[in-house]
């Protein structure tokens, strides 16, 4: 009987050890799954995604996954089946993505020191047009249907001026993003247009990065949204508490080292990382509503597509 025991020991500790060892590995070699927003400049984001990620995978030890989704939808799908553990969205994005998968926002971006931007109405200098009221019975052109600054500001723009966006225009076209904007504008496809901006002055926003700068000059901005919180950095509403405090930290570090700055500098312009909650997202939420976005609907549509 002793002897048959200490053959077993050795056999029964090997699978012991084993097993442990199994577990211990699912823990350790969990892969980190990140998802890009899609942007004006794919190929950038493309391009730069995989050393951030890899920046990512140092700081949390653990590899480092990029998903990068052709809409937005992409994102709010992936963390709905649980594809995804942290993600960038862009305001309206995320709102879609809390209600639909309850995704938690940790951070939200930082250009020249604000961690928000605006909605610019955009028209060329000789259309004549120098405020909203101006627009009846003209063309126009918003964006994305989900997007923050080029569909949902706006709108609500119109709206608290009395303008319904559904009776006023004479034509209304969805251009799918910025860049599409501003350009329907400078080539006098449409008479205005809806596109972000970094401040209100004129300097910074979609028509001065689109345009050469002597175009650039043709264009003016008539009005501007209440200023917007900025796009964000999201969780999975499964990841672990650990996971989630050490990535949210590499994301801050990223956004304080040399290399790590270039490289979000040019997936999104983006110069670092803050802190954020669900409660800076309230502007968003009111703007959804008074804009009369059905965002369950706008998902399913875009599922269609």
């Amino acid at each position: 009987m002793i002897s048959k025991l200490r053959l077993l020991l050795p056999l029964l500790a090997f699978t012991f050890f084993t097993l442990n060892g199994c577990n211990n590995d699912n823990t350790t070699e969990k892969v980190i799954n990140v998802g890009f927003v899609p942007s004006e400049n794919m190929q950038e984001v493309t391009k730069n995604a995989q050393p951030l990620a890899e920046m990512l995978s140092k700081a949390v030890g653990k590899e480092v996954k990029t998903f990068i989704a052709t809409d937005y939808t992409g994102i709010v799908e992936a963390f709905r089946a649980g594809k995804l553990d942290i993600a960038f969205l862009t305001p309206a994005a995320y709102v879609m993505a809390n209600n639909e998968a309850g995704v938690k926002v940790v951070l939200k971006a930082q250009r020249h020191g604000n961690d928000f931007f605006y909605s610019a109405i955009i028209t060329r200098k000789d259309s004549g047009i120098n405020k909203l009221e101006d627009f009846k019975d003209k063309t126009f052109s918003f964006g994305d249907t989900l997007s923050t600054s080029g569909n949902i500001f706006p709108k609500k723009m119109f709206l608290d001026k009395g303008i319904d966006p559904k009776e006023a225009f004479k034509h209304v076209i969805y251009s799918g993003g910025h860049d599409a904007t501003v350009l329907a504008v400078f080539n006098k496809k449409v008479d205005g247009g809806a596109v972000f901006s970094n401040d209100t002055k004129g300097h910074d926003g979609a028509w001065t990065q689109f345009l050469k700068p002597e175009e650039a000059s043709q264009i003016k901005a008539i009005a501007y949204s209440d200023p917007i919180p900025a796009d964000n950095v999201c969780v999975s509403k499964d990841l672990d508490p650990e996971i989630e405090k050490k990535l949210t930290q590499a994301f801050i570090d990223v956004g304080k080292d040399k290399v790590g700055q270039k490289l979000i500098q040019k997936l999104y312009r983006i110069d670092s990382f803050v802190p954020a909650t669900d409660k800076d997202y309230e502007s968003v939420k009111i703007a959804i509503k008074v804009a009369g976005i059905d965002l369950p609907n706008e998902l399913a549509n875009k599922k269609k597509k």
